[in-house]
């Protein structure tokens, strides 16, 4: 009886030594943040997400054209330019994506590298970063310009800095070097910078409102060009992502929005679009 009492004891103590040790493990271990954005886009721009490894995302951007077009165009709705991009996660980390845009019948690929996570627990990330890389081609046709093929090629660099500070707010910084190859006058800058900051407060379960504004550091580009601006509404609807907005600028890739932005609020220069996003599994996790 007493060896059985002694064995009784010995098991309840390694259970209790087990439990102990698995409780100190998952205190030990560090929560990463979710879902900071629902998207990879905040609007026109990038956002800190990437898909999951193994993950394609296939993304629809549509702009009309302005309000202030009047009605004879249907308010903008006659007019529309259209991108196309698949972004693929080659891991959890490193994300690979391509596009067309309809406007200047651009191609675009890029990288996105999440460098940081944002953590709770020992040794907590306040912020997720990701590392954004991309160059844009325009094939158009320059009819009477003698240009060499290296003249048609912009790149963009970006860092995403946001943090997510409740469940419901979410906030971006992204300080950006737009470099262009070429530009029409000894005026214009070949490398243009800009910091950019967006926003998204849930309002609903599946509905967010988002905003997002770009300001073009002095210089002259800023002088000839309007600082980016885009106000709009992600909603959820299953596998997809549904963003509804308003903005002055009519591109949809860095090379457009950032350095390129004409229109003005003020003077009913705003373009409705949309985003539409599809998540596709094409490797499973092992």
């Amino acid at each position: 009886m007493a060896l059985l009492l002694a064995q009784t004891e010995a098991r309840a103590q390694d259970d209790l030594l087990k439990t102990l040790e698995q409780q100190a493990t998952d205190s030990a271990r560090a929560e990463y943040v979710q879902a900071t954005f629902k998207g990879t886009r905040v609007i026109n721009g990038q956002s800190v997400e990437t898909p999951g490894a193994g993950t394609m995302v296939f993304l629809i951007s549509h702009r009309f054209g302005t309000l202030n077009s009047g009605a004879y165009n249907f308010f903008g709705l006659d007019q529309a330019t259209i991108r196309l991009g698949l972004e693929y996660g080659l891991n959890d980390r490193l994300t690979v994506g391509v596009g067309r845009s309809s406007l200047e019948k651009t191609y675009d690929g890029f990288l996105k590298y999440r460098a940081l996570r944002q953590s709770t627990g020992p040794r907590a990330v306040p912020v997720s970063v990701t590392l954004f890389a991309s160059s844009a081609l325009t094939s158009l046709k320059f009819t009477g310009e003698d240009r060499p093929d290296h003249s048609r090629l912009t790149y963009t660099y970006q860092a995403l800095i946001a943090r997510k500070f409740s469940p419901a707010l979410s906030l971006q910084l992204m300080p950006t070097l737009v470099h262009r190859n070429f530009v029409n006058t000894r005026a214009q800058q070949n490398d243009v910078y800009a910091l950019g900051i967006a926003g998204r407060q849930k309002l609903t379960k599946r509905v967010a409102l988002t905003a997002e504004y770009y300001y073009l550091l002095p210089g002259n580009t800023a002088d000839e060009f309007r600082n980016s601006l885009a106000l709009g509404f992600d909603i959820e609807t299953g596998g997809h992502v549904f963003q509804l907005h308003f903005t002055n600028s009519q591109g949809m890739i860095e090379k457009f929005f950032i350095p390129q932005t004409t229109g003005r609020w003020t003077k009913g220069d705003i373009y409705f679009g949309f985003n539409i996003s599809r998540v596709f599994t094409l490797r499973s996790k092992e």
